[in-house]
């Protein structure tokens, strides 16, 4: 089924004999009306992604990387409960990369997934030690962390033979990476919904683009998801991240709905009201009559 033709219908989320329509990582899920329609809400935001960046262009298998973490248990959940219903068409490998971090309960998401009936590989890595070694004390680890962590989660992709690798980022990594890239890289850029890697093999996928961290923090805990706490970047305080998160949630208290007007605007760039030449020709820009020469 096009998810192009679909994205505007109702999804039903009870089933005729009353149960749920739906994945067996559902059977507890609450019957209330307030779930249901946080869990409608999130599918259609989820297949609004897919559709407008186009993500199920050519894919037929995807790895879905699963840290243990609110976010990522949100997005395995979506993902499964749209296949349930014939509309994602395409393979889904769940994979936990190990990083090695103290006391990490290794028998939490293979049993869990085991459980529901997910396809999945457990990968240990022990990233952990070599962050530790290389970054300096009181330097933040998220950067050189998420580096080793992708290239590891790339070349499992490739070895499950996926052509894709799908990420649990959501509409408040996206607006905090714009944020830290305004501040302090002096950058317009955020997280991409659709990436190619560098290598041109595969895709990096967010249908989380347009969710909104609350929402996926109540869906968890209404689902009863199992989350591993990070050991890692998790423990550290007054990251810039922390900061820009705090600033966009004092917008949003003071300015309801700014967020989702930050977010569009990110889809709607003006280039020739920018400040960049190599993204818009401003030297090649003339009056009528103008000649272009240099008085």
């Amino acid at each position: 089924m096009n998810i192009a033709t679909t994205v505007n219908d109702e999804i039903d989320i009870e089933a005729e004999d009353g149960g749920s329509a739906a994945h067996p990582m559902f059977s507890d899920a609450p019957r209330s009306v307030s779930f249901n329609k946080l869990r409608k809400r999130l599918l259609r935001q989820v297949r609004q992604a897919m559709d407008d960046f186009q993500m199920l262009k050519g894919q037929k298998r995807w790895l879905v990387g699963l840290s243990g973490g609110k976010d990522s248990y949100g997005l395995l959940a979506l993902l499964l409960d749209l296949k349930w219903r014939g509309l994602l068409p395409v393979e889904l490998v769940a994979c936990n990369l190990d990083q090695g971090q103290p006391n990490f309960p290794k028998h939490v998401l293979p049993g869990y997934l085991t459980k529901i009936g997910v396809t999945h590989r457990i990968e240990y890595r022990d990233t952990y030690s070599i962050v530790k070694e290389k970054v300096p004390e009181g330097a933040t680890y998220c950067s050189l962390c998420s580096r080793l962590r992708r290239g590891n989660l790339y070349r499992i992709a490739r070895e499950e033979g996926c052509d894709a690798l799908v990420l649990g980022h959501h509409r408040e990594d996206i607006l905090e990476t714009f944020f830290m890239n305004f501040f302090h890289g002096g950058r317009l850029a955020s997280m991409p919904a659709k990436l190619l890697n560098d290598e041109g093999d595969l895709m990096l996928l967010r249908p989380l683009a347009y969710a909104a961290e609350d929402d996926l923090a109540k869906f968890a805990t209404a689902m009863q998801f199992p989350i591993i706490p990070c050991d890692l970047c998790g423990s550290q305080d007054g990251l810039q991240r922390n900061a820009m998160k705090d600033m966009l949630a004092d917008i949003e208290r003071r300015m309801p709905g700014r967020k989702d007007t930050m977010l569009r605007a990110l889809a709607h760039v003006n280039p020739s009201h920018l400040l960049d030449p190599k993204l818009f020709d401003f030297a090649g820009l003339m009056t009528q009559g103008s000649s272009g020469d240099p008085a």
